[in-house]
């Protein structure tokens, strides 16, 4: 997928901040910026709401995880239910858990 993204002359510095944050990163500008993105739509979720819009499980897995946590009530975190269940791969918690602290 192709996006052209413009902007006006007064915002030449976001893309300069852009520029540095891909160069810091090592990343492409436009990884950085659906980075940027990624963080802002979905810092405020929860970890099994990020996961269900990467689609790393689906609402019946995300929904039995919850049901079981509520059930053993013993605290155990969503994540960790989810991976011992093997609904979600550790790479997609470690992501999401990436994504939520931002």
């Amino acid at each position: 997928m192709q996006t052209t993204i413009y902007y006006r002359e007064t915002d030449q510095y976001l893309i300069k901040k852009l520029e540095e944050m891909a160069h810091r990163e090592r990343k492409s500008k436009s990884a950085c910026l659906l980075s940027i993105l990624e963080e802002y739509f979905e810092a405020r979720n929860r970890v099994g709401e990020i996961l269900s819009d990467l689609g790393a499980i689906s609402s019946g897995n995300l929904r039995k995880a919850l049901e079981k946590q509520k059930e053993e009530g013993d605290g155990k975190k969503i994540g960790e239910i989810m991976l011992e269940e093997k609904y979600i791969k550790e790479i997609d918690l470690d992501r999401a858990l990436e994504i939520q602290k931002s």
